[in-house]
């Protein structure tokens, strides 16, 4: 919130917990459960995904992302471990795992799992999500699934 002087003012805590709550929800309804149809009700119509190429269509790319992540893993978990909110931001450090069920990021099934660290930031408008950014352990996560040398 900015006052007119353009100082900011402390979020009310139940703008907050308003905003965790969301973020609780798209984890839980998104990355774990894949359901593409809670994409309409927790994310804006302009929303804007700073980590992954957009099409320009926000919605459409994340509803396409779930529908391709589903065809390749089962078996998703996503575990918050820290969650801070402050203003219109909630940052989400988690632990995901999940096993290797079909073609995934061009590799092969092989019926491996693993398990890596996450860090996502997300930006809260009008009650839903409208801008995300997500950094990943690739390397961990690819070495796991057997596409580098190393643990896997």
């Amino acid at each position: 919130m900015t006052t007119d002087t353009g100082t900011r003012r402390a979020e009310p805590a139940s703008s907050t917990e308003a905003n965790k709550e969301l973020v609780r929800r798209f984890v839980q309804e998104i990355f774990t459960d894949g359901n593409a149809d809670a994409v309409d009700e927790l994310v804006a119509e302009d929303f804007t995904p700073h980590t992954w190429p957009s099409t320009g269509d926000g919605r459409g790319d994340l509803k396409r992302a779930i529908e391709r992540v589903s065809k390749g893993l089962s078996d998703a978990a996503f575990k918050i471990e820290d969650m801070i909110a402050e203003h219109d931001r909630v940052a989400v450090r988690l632990t995901a795992s999940a096993r290797q069920s079909g073609e995934f990021m061009g590799l092969p099934s092989q019926g491996k799992s693993y398990t890596i660290g996450e860090i996502h930031i997300f930006r809260i408008r009008d009650g839903q999500v409208s801008e995300h950014w997500h950094q990943f352990d690739s390397m961990g996560m690819m070495a796991q699934l057997g596409a580098l040398p190393g643990k896997g």
